[in-house]
């Protein structure tokens, strides 16, 4: 990790007291979090408690949040949203046999995702005869939208980037102030809420968290719209958690769709499909907020180390009871 975490040569210190006046009110910006993003939405980040974690990095190198238990005060971040009466949409694809995931999906959702807020669970599926009814809390509505299915999952992965953004422009930037979009064969295990919210995040990969950047499983053919050499890139992010403002998911899902429709056009495909073109996205596109791996974790395959102080967004088994018999 020390590799990610290269620092600018310090240029020369000068006497006037200007620069030292800029520094210090573009510092109280970063970490006191004054930027608005729209009239309709809140400041995005409050002090970071990063004082009570020195175990893990806080901070990106370029001064974005790295959200970890310890580094937010939710008290003070869910205030400040319902101030702002946002609504957060959450995507999620339920296609063929991920139909067996849904339920357990939605219930946990119901129980840690956004609680106190207003949400639209946005179900894309090619069975909407099949979506479980599951109680829902006030505010909160689901909507099925039908999606196509496909013959491999690797279709339905890629495919999903082109159906958000054409519901991005269709209905989602009238309907919500923030886009969440998850994988289906997950469970939500602990609290996920406003603290993630921000213009753009990403999810560190728990399988990478730690490793050389060297070997991060990025597309490293240069014929692909995804390649990132080998002496690029910042972290490794998943492709199952991600999300911001529906402007900034909209532009990442049609940037996205186009690189890979780029990619098929010349007969490729990129190694880890849409998580690979999210990966070349995001070192083009630095996100304001990075979510530490609480916010997806295999504790079946990672166990518990001490550092996960939270498991908050968690793997299904896929040998998961209701999917055996599919």
């Amino acid at each position: 990790m020390a590799e990610l975490l290269r620092t600018k040569a310090r240029k020369p210190q000068h006497c006037s007291l200007r620069p030292v006046a800029f520094l210090l009110i573009m510092l109280f910006l970063v970490f006191f979090g004054a930027g608005v993003l729209s009239p309709r939405m809140p400041m995005l980040g409050t002090r970071q408690q990063g004082a009570g974690r020195k175990d893990v990095l806080v901070l990106t190198p370029w001064l974005a949040p790295i959200i970890w238990e310890g580094t937010f005060n939710i008290d003070i971040l869910n205030e400040q949203f319902r101030v702002q009466n946002v609504t957060i949409g959450l995507t999620v694809f339920a296609i063929k046999k991920y139909m067996a995931f849904l339920k357990l999906f939605l219930e946990t959702a119901e129980e840690h995702f956004m609680v106190g807020h207003k949400v639209n669970y946005y179900v894309f599926t090619d069975r909407p005869a099949d979506v479980p009814r599951v109680p829902l809390r006030g505010g909160r509505r689901l909507l099925v939208l039908e999606a196509p299915g496909a013959a491999r999952w690797q279709d339905v992965s890629m495919r999903r980037m082109e159906m958000i953004s054409s519901f991005c422009a269709q209905r989602f930037l009238r309907e919500v102030d923030f886009l969440v979009c998850a994988d289906v064969d997950m469970r939500f295990r602990d609290h996920v809420g406003v603290e993630i919210l921000s213009q753009l995040f990403g999810t560190l990969h728990p399988g990478f968290y730690g490793a050389a950047r060297e070997a991060f499983t990025y597309e490293r053919r240069p014929q692909s719209q995804a390649h990132i050499p080998r002496d690029q890139g910042d972290f490794y992010y998943m492709g199952a958690f991600f999300g911001g403002s529906v402007a900034e998911v909209h532009r990442l899902t049609t940037a996205c769709h186009q690189a890979m429709m780029a990619d098929w056009a010349n007969g490729i495909e990129a190694v880890w499909h849409d998580e690979s073109h999210l990966n070349r996205y995001l070192l083009d596109h630095k996100p304001t907020k990075v979510l530490s791996p609480e916010y997806m974790w295999d504790e079946q395959l990672l166990g518990w180390p001490a550092i996960m102080k939270k498991l908050r967004y968690v793997a299904v088994p896929k040998d998961h009871q209701e999917i055996r018999h599919r």
